[in-house]
């Protein structure tokens, strides 16, 4: 059973620092695009940022590129999102993702997690 399962989300003040986790039960993992979107309440989900399965190729949205980072351990089939210098307007619930082809459209990931809430307090 393919299952996506966040981890690391809660509260932090601006300026502050949290870094997300992924962990992926995906037949091979390597061959999959992981990606993070985040939902503002009543929005659509939004991309975040993505890897290739290599880990040899990133995509981040414009609004987190330099402040964020994204990594995978495919030995370990997870994937992270080191997100430094949050904002309040950082706050959203955020989904990890998993597609054959990636990229920065939702229906391009047939795996999604659950999500996971991060606050930044201003």
């Amino acid at each position: 059973q393919v299952q996506l399962v966040e981890s690391g989300g809660g509260l932090v003040q601006a300026g502050g620092s949290l870094r997300l986790s992924c962990e992926a039960s995906i037949p091979a993992f390597r061959g999959y695009v992981v990606g993070w979107f985040r939902r503002y309440p009543g929005k659509e989900r939004e991309f975040v940022a993505d890897i290739s399965g290599t880990g040899s190729t990133t995509n981040y949205a414009d609004s987190v590129k330099g402040r964020w980072t994204i990594s995978r351990d495919n030995a370990k089939n997870i994937l992270y999102l080191q997100m430094n210098s949050l904002r309040p307007e950082d706050t959203a619930v955020y989904y990890c993702a998993a597609g054959r082809v990636g990229g920065r459209a939702s229906r391009e990931y047939v795996y999604w997690g659950q999500g996971t809430q991060v606050t930044v307090s201003s």
